[in-house]
């Protein structure tokens, strides 16, 4: 369990870390500027940070569920399944907007659309800012938990 238990966390804080420095540091640092610089440079940080999301999610999620069977059916508390709840929220946000709007920005982008790719960017910002809302939800969960149970 506790190779289990570092290979979650290494997940975790590799895609909340990542969230919480794009959204808090990046972004606010790209303000200054041009649209075609600042969307090109966001279109290729975000294309590089998402491929290690989806190394996270399966650490993540293969970790996650062998601990929670390793508890036993139905034997784990209230904040593991709540723990669980926000993971799989999140997969699903991140899942949208690696298919939707991110693609939307790489192709509007690449086309020179300036105005559509902002609104992409700005959906993308949206989704990161309540996907980041829900991994320092669920690293609550995880760290008082316990201390509730």
């Amino acid at each position: 369990m506790l190779i289990a238990k570092f290979i979650h966390l290494l997940g975790t804080t590799i895609w909340v870390g990542g969230m919480f420095f794009a959204h808090m540091a990046l972004r606010p640092a790209l303000a200054s500027l041009q649209p075609p610089q600042r969307l090109v440079l966001m279109a290729a940080a975000l294309g590089g940070f998402f491929t290690w999301v989806w190394i996270a999610i399966a650490l993540v999620l293969g970790s996650g569920l062998h601990m929670m069977a390793l508890m036993g059916s139905g034997h784990a508390p209230l904040y593991v399944h709540a723990m669980a709840g926000t993971g799989v929220l999140m997969m699903l946000i991140f899942g949208h907007v690696f298919f939707a709007p991110f693609r939307r920005l790489k192709l509007y982008a690449a086309q020179q659309d300036w105005d559509r790719a902002a609104r992409a960017l700005g959906q993308i910002r949206l989704l990161v800012g309540i996907n980041l809302c829900l991994g320092l939800l669920s690293i609550a969960l995880g760290a008082l938990g316990p201390l509730a149970a």
